[in-house]
């Protein structure tokens, strides 16, 4: 039966061809506090406010700010009323990732697209207008509840979407952080599901596998995990993870616990000089996981070679890796959110196009006792 079902998904996918996307135009959180939420991703991160929209604007449901670093654009929102569907939202998984949305040329024919290859529909087209101009949109669901929102602004000219105003905050003074652009957004899924997602995401979006880590390959002597990596030949990169069998509960289900359902784990931001970026984020207050002093002399052997400010490396805890395209430096925030479940990863590519493979015991490890320290190891 199973089989039939999915033969039967696939023959609809091969009839139609998948949306192209061109990149991902924002990430949307919704938060319990979204003036708090916005004013520690300026403060801490180097975020700048661009829009606004609330009841000042005519929306009386939520209020949303607009912050953009580089070419990384957050759109953060927050319910006014208790019985708003982000209230809820919040209620069930705190703080964290709704939407990861999709630029597109034509947002209609991007959501009939993927909704005939099997796609699970969220929201049909819409168009929004005001006197700058129109968005077209349209939504469909993924893992947990998070979404793919299709957006077309190309025919829009004001600082967001409509509804949206210039933003009359300013961002507090501080070192510039240099973040540029995203560079992947890491999933968590239920234990058994990852072949699912993968699937779903290679059959409705047209998206290929681009490697496979397994249990053995990311593991610790207590948890493990096991990720698949797709992507859409372009910008848009996105993980999958799923917990394995291991002694101890993996960090993939305390984030589970925690969050109630899957969703994004972390978003990954690239940086053209980590060592600036990182002593930036660490004078605006920005906490990073640790790693022992041990690990530096085992990466200075698989990085022979490679000239590095090993000092500079070792004071700020970032780690480093290798592939056969040449090597990245990459660090991890601690959680960003009340609830373990969200963070951010830094990284600078020289290079390489892997996602640091011989970094994830220290990784992990540096999570493991994060949750040893939260009493969920």
């Amino acid at each position: 039966m199973g089989e039939t079902v999915t033969a039967r998904r696939q023959d609809a996918a091969d009839r139609h061809q998948p949306p192209v996307l061109a990149g991902i135009d924002h990430v949307e959180w919704w938060v319990g506090n979204a003036r708090a939420f916005s004013a520690f991703l300026a403060s801490a991160f180097g975020f700048e406010f661009v829009a606004y929209a609330g009841p000042e604007t005519g929306r009386r449901d939520r209020v949303s700010y607009v912050l953009e670093q580089g070419e990384v654009r957050f759109l953060v929102t927050g319910a006014l009323t208790p019985d708003s569907p982000i209230a809820e939202h919040v209620r069930a998984h705190g703080d964290g990732v709704r939407d990861v949305c999709f630029r597109v040329d034509d947002a209609a024919a991007a959501f009939e697209a993927a909704v005939a290859r099997g796609g699970l529909p969220e929201r049909p087209p819409a168009t929004d207008a005001d006197e700058d101009g129109e968005i077209h949109h349209a939504a469909i669901r993924t893992y947990g509840e998070t979404v793919h929102t299709f957006l077309d602004r190309s025919g829009y000219g004001g600082p967001f979407a409509p509804g949206f105003v210039p933003a009359a905050l300013t961002a507090p003074a501080g070192p510039a952080v240099g973040l540029t652009r995203y560079d992947h957004i890491v999933g968590n899924v239920e234990k058994g599901r990852l072949d699912d997602w993968v699937e779903y995401y290679c059959r409705v979006l047209g998206f290929d596998p681009l490697v496979h880590f397994d249990d053995e390959q990311i593991s610790t002597q207590y948890s493990a995990l096991m990720s698949t990596v797709v992507w859409n030949h372009d910008s848009v990169v996105l993980p999958i993870n799923e917990p394995a069998e291991g002694l101890r509960k993996s960090q993939i289900e305390e984030y589970l616990d925690y969050y109630r359902s899957p969703g994004v784990q972390h978003i990954a931001l690239r940086t053209a000089d980590i060592v600036a970026t990182v002593r930036a984020l660490r004078d605006r207050g920005v906490r990073f996981l640790t790693v022992p002093p041990e690990y530096y002399e085992d990466a200075r052997e698989r990085m022979a070679g490679v000239d590095l400010p090993w000092a500079d490396l070792q004071e700020l805890g970032i780690l480093v890796d290798r592939d056969r395209d040449g090597h990245l430096l990459q660090i991890f925030t601690e959680n960003v959110c009340d609830r373990p479940t969200v963070f951010f990863e830094i990284i600078q590519r020289e290079g390489a196009t892997g996602f640091g493979a011989g970094n994830f015991k220290a990784l992990f490890e540096a999570i493991e006792r994060a949750q040893a320290a939260r009493g969920n190891l």
